[in-house]
């Protein structure tokens, strides 16, 4: 287990709080309740997502975790409302870049990402137990914790800012946290290029004795950002 008393407090300006909701979580990794059920499951970095408030009203046992999570929840609703507005204008000027089949228009993308910052802000108002303050690549959980680790819209979409080493390193301690598997979405930068070390990283965790895939998915609204890389904690054969 690693040290609990790790440092996460970050300057909020530089942490962006935009959540999907427990619909797209789905959608984004190809979940079912009945796959859900029964397991412990982590999202991380969860961010301002309805998952874990949706999740648990239907009796799953998610826990959240985010660097956000170190802040007041008034500065967070607050700074969620602000990111929310300004991704909104900058899609304004970049509708091509993204398909507009999910969601049908800005308007109804906007509902969607208040609807996830009400439900989670509400929820951890009530339940913040289940919102967890942490920073990758380290995590204070114990080894095998959740059956299932959930990782959306941070790795390899940061691939400029996040070096390979980076991605290694907290991809190791999502499945170190994980006794079954480890799910990312998507797997293309923020461009749209899948990741370019996507190939050295299928080979890195084969090598080690996990089973990897990239997995199509039914969720596709930034363009080519529609599969999720799966790594399994044994051999299907």
């Amino acid at each position: 287990m690693r040290n609990k008393d790790i440092s996460t407090k970050m300057n909020l300006d530089k942490i962006i709080f935009i959540g999907r909701t427990y619909e797209e979580y789905m959608d984004m990794f190809d979940l079912s309740e009945d796959r859900l059920k029964g397991r412990k499951i982590l999202d991380c970095p969860a961010g301002a997502c309805s998952f874990t408030a949706e999740g648990r009203e239907k009796g799953l046992d998610i826990t959240a975790a985010d660097i956000a999570y170190d802040h007041s929840l008034d500065q967070l609703e607050l700074k969620g409302r602000q990111d929310v507005h300004h991704a909104i204008n900058h899609m304004e000027k970049a509708k091509s870049n993204y398909i507009w089949s999910y969601f049908k228009n800005l308007h109804a993308l906007e509902e969607y990402r208040l609807s996830a910052l009400k439900k989670c802000t509400d929820h951890m108002h009530q339940f913040n137990e289940h919102y967890v303050p942490v920073t990758l690549p380290e995590l204070p959980f114990e080894d095998q914790q959740f059956d299932i680790v959930l990782s959306a819209h941070f790795l390899f979409m940061y691939a400029d800012r996040l070096d390979e080493d980076f991605h290694l390193k907290a991809i190791d301690e999502l499945i170190r946290v994980a006794k079954e598997e480890v799910r990312i979405f998507p797997t293309v930068d923020l461009q749209g290029n899948r990741y370019k070390y996507l190939d050295h990283i299928h080979s890195y965790y084969r090598d080690m004795g996990f089973d990897t895939e990239e997995v199509k998915v039914p969720y596709e609204f930034q363009a080519n950002a529609d599969q999720m890389l799966v790594i399994k904690k044994y051999r299907s054969y």
